[in-house]
């Protein structure tokens, strides 16, 4: 066991996903917690921690692979709130998909683009909310 790499992945991970990409590894705990390791081992504390590229290009090459998979809606999912997290804006990430139409069909484009709009969507219910957490007087205030 790499402690080093698992905890370089975590951080990597924390960085990228936020509170999403715990939840995919919480999720796999009670079932396959070697597979949930491996999750954080790899991809995150090897692949997303090398030099090379920033987190920004990271999520649009993989934004546009899940897309031309066609068949990964659950992970395109959470790596559409982690692209919007690392700055992608909603037209950059249509972009992504667009091009992808051209390389992986109509039918896989048109099933990113309908995780998209719910992404955008609980992206926009995110912001709303925190902003009126930050608008609502403390409860000390009242008194």
């Amino acid at each position: 066991m790499n402690d080093t790499r698992y905890q370089r992945g975590l951080q990597k991970l924390a960085e990228i996903d936020g509170h999403a990409g715990q939840q995919v590894i919480d999720s796999l705990q009670d079932l396959a917690p070697d597979f949930a390791r491996y999750l954080i081992e790899y991809p995150f504390g090897d692949i997303y921690s090398r030099p090379g590229l920033d987190l920004r290009g990271r999520e649009i090459a993989v934004v546009a692979a899940l897309t031309a998979l066609g068949n990964a809606a659950p992970q395109l999912k959470v790596h559409l709130h982690a692209a919007l997290n690392v700055g992608l804006s909603r037209e950059e990430i249509l972009e992504v998909i667009m091009q992808m139409s051209v390389y992986a069909g109509f039918p896989a484009a048109l099933n990113a683009l309908a995780v998209a709009r719910t992404v955008f969507a609980e992206h926009a219910a995110e912001i709303q909310a925190t902003a009126d957490r930050r608008s609502a007087p403390s409860p000390s205030a009242s008194t």
